[in-house]
Parts: structure tokens; sequence; C-alpha cells
């Protein structure tokens, strides 16, 4: 098969990623051989391949193939595989497996598992034209929804997603998106399908008219937007997704009072007002019931991410693209 692996870290400007010829792996028993007709770019791709998260041991292995959002088709299946038969329409999410048993596994929150492997980062990925899959960790695609539109619901879509759950919105809620992007845009879709008021803040002209499209408030983030946002008695809740203690900070100072931040990126709270009964917390991806509700209104009510697609070949230009800011929602990869 063809993939696009790394066989060393280095910045993207070097084009670490070498599209090559591998062999085709063998699904073994649970397992089934899932023939990628999409594959999403993650700026978590991105930190990956240039080196940021070799001290936490990503990547696990060289050569390593990047991407963990994926669809595609049940090309073949292992020994005791019953859920699932070839030709059938299939995703992958990033929690490529867990150990059942343990305190999260058993609570909805495999994402926690201390024993989870992670597509693209432990094993093999997306950046491929196969990848072998757990059966337990696969989830069914309706056929209403197309592969480009499918891929990017098991990182986007499941991550803004969870994020939105633990910022507890109805109608007429104030929520404010910190980092307009590939999550980011899910946020502002969620958001607005729970009846928020929903305000996007970037500092990105393109994310702005993105935010502008999508039915947000835009708020410009080079202008002051934690006075915008207090101008209008601050927000019920917030998520950020914008890797900086700057901007997280900015999201809790636009926070009401007993309000929620929610964080999906890396970010310190350094001046955190206790005082105020702001509630803090982290969201990371989601569990497999979670996902399914993802492809259930995806499926339903057409909550769909923007994308724009490239050749398999292209993998080393779309990060370039994506580290500059230029990619408007989620890339997504054509292996064949």
């Amino acid at each position: 098969m063809k993939a696009a692996q790394l066989h060393s870290v280095g910045k993207i400007e070097t084009k670490p990623l070498k599209v090559e010829e591998t062999p085709t792996p063998k699904p073994k028993r649970g397992q089934v051989l899932v023939k990628i007709l999409a594959s999403g770019v993650c700026r978590s791709n991105l930190h990956m391949v240039e080196g940021e998260w070799v001290g936490m041991g990503v990547p696990s292995k060289y050569p390593m193939i990047p991407g963990h959002e994926i669809a595609g088709v049940v090309a073949e299946t292992g020994e005791g595989v019953e859920s699932v038969k070839r030709g059938d329409g299939i995703g992958v999410s990033p929690l490529w497996t867990s150990c059942g048993n343990c305190e999260y596994c058993l609570t909805g929150r495999e994402q926690l598992c201390w024993k989870r492997e992670i597509t693209g980062e432990t094993v093999d990925g997306g950046y491929a034209q196969y990848i072998l899959a757990q059966e337990g960790h696969t989830y069914a695609l309706p056929g209403d929804l197309t592969p480009v539109e499918a891929a990017p619901l098991f990182c986007p879509g499941i991550t803004a997603y969870g994020a939105v759950t633990k910022a507890d919105l109805r109608p007429g809620r104030k929520f404010a998106v910190f980092g307009v992007g590939g999550v980011g845009h899910m946020a502002i879709k969620y958001g607005k399908f729970y009846g928020a008021e929903v305000y996007a803040v970037t500092r990105s002209d393109l994310h702005l008219a993105l935010s502008a499209e999508l039915g947000a408030t835009p708020i410009d983030g080079k202008k002051d937007p934690v006075g915008q946002l207090q101008k209008l008695g601050g927000v019920d809740s917030s998520v950020c997704f914008a890797p900086s203690t700057d901007v997280a900070m900015q999201a809790v100072r636009s926070t009401k009072r007993g309000g929620t931040i929610v964080m999906g990126a890396w970010g310190g709270v350094p001046d955190y007002p206790f005082y105020d009964e702001k509630k803090v917390v982290g969201t990371l991806m989601g569990g497999r019931q979670a996902m399914r509700e993802v492809i259930a209104l995806a499926s339903r009510h057409r909550i769909l991410p923007v994308t724009e697609t490239y050749p398999l070949e292209q993998s080393n230009e779309v990060l370039a693209d994506l580290k500059q800011g230029e990619v408007k929602a989620r890339a997504v990869l054509l292996p064949w």
C-alpha cells in the first residue's frame, strides 16, 4: 500500500513525511482491515511530526504513519469479527483501543484509560491507503455521510462535542469559542445547535470570516476580546482551543462568575479568580458512546465539518499550510 511515513521527526518545512510503498497489514483476531477513503489532518499530527511530543514517547516507533480521523470501508476481517463485514462503511477515531476493564473504560471514559493506544501516535494511522483497527473501536457510518464529511467527525467532531457537553449549553446562554479552526468551527456548530448565542474569538481574518458564515458573532482577538465580551455582561461558558496561556486567561476573564471554562488545548491559568467560583475543566476527545452520538447528529441534523481535500502526496504541504494558519477549517487527505 501507499503511505506517508515519518522516519524521523523534523520541521515540516523539511518535508519529513515520505510517501512510499509499505506492506499492507493483515488483520489478526478481532481486527479489521480498513480501506481508507478519507483521512483528516489535525494539528496534533503536526506536533508529533515536528518532534514536540518526543519527550512523551510520541511517536512510539519509526517509521510511523500519522493520522487519526479516518473514514473508509471494511476490506477484510480477522478471525472472530462479527459486527462488521466486507464493504461496510466504517470509521476509526484517535482512540484505537483501550483496556476495557479499568474504572475509566467501565464508566464510558475510555479516552482516559492508562493503557489506551492512540491512532497515528502509538500505532500506525490514517495517512495511508489501509489501516488496521480493533473491531470494538470502529464505528458504523450511515450511507448519507460521504467519507470526506465523516472523517473529521472522528477528531474535531468528537473533541468539540465533548467540550460543548461540558459547557452545559442551552437556549439563551452566551458561549464563546477561543480559537477557530478544525475543532473550533465544530464547537460553533454544536453551540448553535443547542441554541446558545455563540461568539468566536480569533486573530485570523480567514477564521473571522468562517465564524460569521457559521452564524457566530466574530470577535477579533487582536482588539481586546475580553473588553468586547465583558461589555455584553460576559459569557456563561467558554472553550479554549488555542494553545496559549494568554488566550486561556482571556477565556477566564470573559466568563461570568460561576461560569465554566473548558480547556481543549495546552495553556495555563496562572491568575485563577477562585472568589468568582468559576470552574475550569479539561476535555479530551470522548468515549465510544459519545462518538456514536456525534455520528448520529451528523446524519440526522447535518452537523458536518467544513472541508478541503488534498491528495496524500501533499501531506507535508497541508501540514505546512496548517502551521501557517492557511487552512480554513479541516483539510482531508485522499489516499487513492
